[in-house]
């Protein structure tokens, strides 16, 4: 309550000193000035109270605005740090601005050419042909259904990555899964299971399935499949996803205290009121990779055919290398495997586990997508990517280097108004997004959040298309590791197949390639446990 008087108070303020020089108007006219300028004030706050299209007005009516005022002059306070040889703005900034500008449907072509370093090493471009192509259809598509899936699912190629309720408020959820149904993109649930409020939305969910088990899980933590199946088979649910792992902090679980376990969080979860809710590290429903795939056949069955995958930061290679073993020797795959790069994540987490643990999305992914095709199913399995995948250029390298399609939680929080304030775990979001205080959650419109998702969706997906068309390609699956040019210093250019290349199918059955150290750790590896014969990763 504290903290609502203190956003509140320049309003409060404003309407007394406006009271106060009406009064002192009986004494002097030159009371007039400071009544009008503080009048103006109050009919302003009124405004911002009352407006749906900016969150922070809602939450900071009158103070709000010293925001905007600095975001006007911000072009040219840019242009001295660029001119002062200071460190220039952000990639946060930048990409907020991106999906600002096609959120709300605003012109986001700029004159004066490129605003990037194009001199400085580490550039990356996409090649373009001479003959270009018109791309009129930008609605893109991937089939996620392996052999065993009998309820196959037609994805965008770009989704709503997984962000738990609790972890954002209930609009904030409310507004994603509306938007994807406008949209018709699928909401991946997050760990924190499938509330009332993406139900509301009524766009498509991929339920997630940590090891907490959120959601279907019993009484004591461990799996309930009875629960599963309940919820598998609601009609918005499209997949099923098991989470291994997140790019911010794998290996890690986590606690939501018992003081922030609302209602509506338990009804969700599936977890008591008033006691620590706990996601372990590790999930208790299997321990070797053979159980692993064993698990996923399960959860395919209790899910009648609908598609079920797993998704994880790549950590020891070795390991994912014991999940391809046991495929082929179970004979049971999953239908999709989702990489998560150690750069993704929107939530709070341990300053070393965000920039020191885990391997980044370009190298996991590459290494996912060799490794199986060095066993032979890579046709049978499809690969999603999440990890900082906000422009149209990073969604395109994706594709090229191994990815069938991509997942966003940044960009799409963005478009439902984060200013990344950092204040995701204080509860005191400015603009009601990661808070679970109603006072401030309010502030998100859903209707005008939800239209927002939509259209940073669909000018995304405009704007990868035209990429896609100067590529000389119809569809973003036919970008390759070729289409893919970058500088490595100031002089040599390489291209993504230099770095990155396609290995070839079955290399690792056959045993016959000894590049970037593949064939050893498959020789270690084993279908029987994930501990390795020695302590090489």
């Amino acid at each position: 309550m504290f903290n609502a008087y203190l956003r509140f108070s320049p309003f409060v303020i404003c309407i007394a000193l406006s009271l106060l020089s009406l009064i002192g108007v009986f004494w002097s006219a030159w009371y007039l000035l400071p009544a009008l300028l503080f009048g103006l004030l109050v009919v302003m706050g009124f405004r911002d109270l009352t407006q749906s299209n900016h969150a922070v007005l809602r939450n900071y009516p009158v103070l709000g605005h010293i925001r905007y005022f600095f975001e006007l002059i911000r072009p040219e306070i840019r242009q001295y740090l660029i001119e002062s040889d200071e460190e220039e703005v952000p990639f946060s900034r930048e990409a907020r601005a991106i999906v600002y500008q096609r959120a709300k449907n605003v012109e986001d072509k700029r004159p004066f050419g490129t605003k990037k370093r194009v001199y400085d090493g580490g550039y990356q471009w996409l090649t373009h042909s001479i003959r270009p192509r018109k791309i009129e259809n930008h609605d893109f598509r991937v089939q996620i259904g392996g052999p065993a899936c009998t309820q196959p699912y037609d994805a965008s190629i770009y989704n709503i990555s997984a962000m738990s309720f609790g972890a954002l408020s209930a609009n904030a959820i409310h507004a994603l899964n509306a938007g994807a149904k406008m949209g018709k993109f699928y909401h991946d649930s997050g760990e924190g299971g499938i509330s009332r409020y993406h139900r509301q939305g009524g766009g498509d969910i991929v339920f997630e399935v940590g090891s907490g088990y959120f959601g279907c899980r019993n009484d004591d933590g461990s799996f309930s499949a009875e629960k599963f199946a309940e919820v598998a088979a609601w009609d918005q649910v499209k997949m099923i996803e098991v989470k291994l792992s997140q790019g911010a902090k794998p290996g890690q679980g986590g606690v939501l205290p018992a003081a922030k376990i609302s209602e509506e969080i338990a009804e969700a979860r599936g977890v008591p009121m008033g006691v620590d809710c706990v996601s372990p590290a590790s999930h208790s429903a299997f321990t070797t990779p053979i159980e692993m795939m064993e698990f996923i056949q399960r959860l395919r069955e209790l899910a009648k055919g609908k598609p079920v995958g797993f998704k994880l930061c790549i950590g020891h290679r070795r390991e994912f290398m014991c999940i391809v073993k046991a495929m082929l020797e179970t004979g049971i795959t999953p239908d999709f495997i989702v990489v998560d790069g150690k750069e993704g994540g929107t939530g709070a987490a341990p300053l070393e586990f965000a920039n020191h643990m885990g391997m980044p999305l370009v190298e996991g992914l590459t290494f996912t997508h060799n490794t199986l095709r060095g066993a032979g199913l890579r046709e049978q399995i499809r690969i999603g990517a999440s990890g900082k995948l906000i422009h149209s250029f990073d969604i395109a390298r994706a594709l090229a280097l191994g990815a069938d399609w991509a997942n966003s939680a940044r960009g799409f929080m963005f478009a439902i108004g984060c200013i990344q304030a950092q204040a995701c775990h204080t509860n005191h979001c400015p603009t009601g997004v990661t808070t679970q205080d109603p006072q401030r959650y309010r502030a998100l419109v859903v209707p005008d959040k939800a239209e927002r998702v939509y259209n940073f969706h669909k000018n995304t997906m405009k704007a990868l298309g035209d990429m896609t068309g100067a590529a000389g390609l119809t569809h973003p699956s036919g970008f390759l590791p070729h289409h893919l040019l970058m500088r490595e210093n100031d002089r040599d250019m390489v291209t993504g197949e230099d770095v990155y290349p396609y290995m070839p199918v079955g290399f690792l059955l056959r045993e016959d390639d000894e590049r970037f150290g593949y064939l050893k750790r498959w020789r270690r590896s084993s279908s029987k446990s994930f501990i390795p014969f020695d302590d090489g990763v």
